[in-house]
């Protein structure tokens, strides 16, 4: 049995906490500092209002002003936050986490500085106080988890990542359950960068939605799943680009990470939201703005946190524009506002030989 600290009381955050508790672990589940009325219905025993579900009677709910005393002891800090939060949480760690305790983060995302793009781990470690930066071991989830699911304790396959193979294997075997299955890769820039992109792809592929709603089905009643599917495998071509380009490896592209997670981002949520009213021929700022002004869309987050930084590596020739000709809409989309128009003509360019 460990003691196991949660910080996030999201949807994920909290829907991590049913396997641990599932496995007997001692889990305090610290909310940030805008989950206040989360944790007050958890403390008053209430479900969780976003899962729907009351959590273990075992877990404590802690506000997060009370995140020095919920840390003592512990064994494990696992990071519920959305990638929003991720300095906030560096911050909030910075004055009450001891090297010894290793991290395992749910957040996914990256970000750019204009000069390169960074994983989320290497941000967090950067947030950290410097004597702490070298011997702090973070590890990371990826792959197909939707929280929902999670919590309902139904089938769920993820990827544990880290450059820490023993420390991978001990997560794992705290984690796993009959029904959370866990798989483990050192190819933690691979797995991070395949989740992160994924929701910007998921945006795109949610676009079809609003197309289709827009034209109507056909006189035959033909849907637009062929055009879903094309903006699909174009994500996933350039997934694999910058996976190669940030030094990952191809197989985490084709597996949970990758292919696994684009599916069930697809599958709905917010990015598809978003990307129906784009569909409609909605700006971005206006959807934004009017239909989904308290909601964190991550595809849209991803576009905004890295946005600039790809065009200027473009620009410099760092990264190969042609490679990412979606990744580019919607980053013009969402940054610039400007119309949901898929540039056909420019998909596949890598693989056009092969198709000849």
């Amino acid at each position: 049995m460990a003691k196991i600290l949660i910080l996030g009381a999201g949807v994920m955050g909290t829907a991590i906490s049913f396997p641990l508790t599932d496995n007997g672990h001692i889990v305090h589940l610290v909310g940030t500092h805008l989950d206040g009325d989360i944790i007050s219905k958890l403390q008053a025993g209430y479900p969780h209002p976003g899962l729907r579900l009351k959590v273990a009677e075992s877990l404590k709910p802690y506000t997060h002003d009370k995140l020095a005393e919920a840390i003592e002891g512990v064994d494990l800090v696992v990071l519920g936050v959305n990638s929003h939060g991720i300095e906030w949480v560096a911050q909030a760690l910075s004055s009450v986490l001891s090297p010894e305790i290793p991290i395992l983060a749910v957040t996914k995302g990256l970000a750019g500085d204009g000069e390169k793009l960074s994983i989320l781990p290497d941000v967090l470690r950067a947030g950290l106080p410097v004597k702490y930066q070298k011997d702090v071991q973070i590890a990371a989830i990826g792959g197909p988890s939707i929280a929902q699911e999670l919590a309902a304790r139904r089938h769920t396959c993820v990827v544990f990542t880290g450059t820490n193979q023993a420390l991978l294997d001990k997560l794992a075997g705290l984690l796993r359950t009959n029904y959370y299955h866990v798989w483990t890769s050192t190819d933690m820039i691979g797995v991070e960068v395949c989740v992160a992109l994924k929701n910007v792809y998921a945006l795109a592929v949610g676009l079809v939605i609003g197309f289709l709603e827009k034209e109507g089905k056909a006189a035959n009643g033909a849907d637009m799943h062929n055009l879903a599917a094309a903006i699909f495998a174009q994500g996933m071509q350039e997934t694999a680009y910058l996976v190669e380009k940030m030094g990952g490896k191809s197989h985490s592209v084709y597996s949970l990470p990758g292919t696994g997670d684009l599916y069930v981002t697809c599958q709905g949520g917010r990015n598809s939201r978003m990307g129906r009213l784009l569909g409609l021929d909605m700006l971005y700022s206006q959807a934004k703005a009017e239909y989904m002004p308290n909601d964190t869309i991550e595809g849209a987050s991803l576009a905004l946190a890295i946005g600039e930084t790809v065009e200027a590596m473009v620009k410099r020739g760092d990264l190969d524009g042609e490679a990412l000709p979606l990744l580019r809409t919607m980053i013009a989309i969402v940054c610039d506002d400007a119309p949901a128009n898929i540039p056909w003509d420019k998909f596949f360019a890598n693989a056009a030989k092969e198709f000849r």
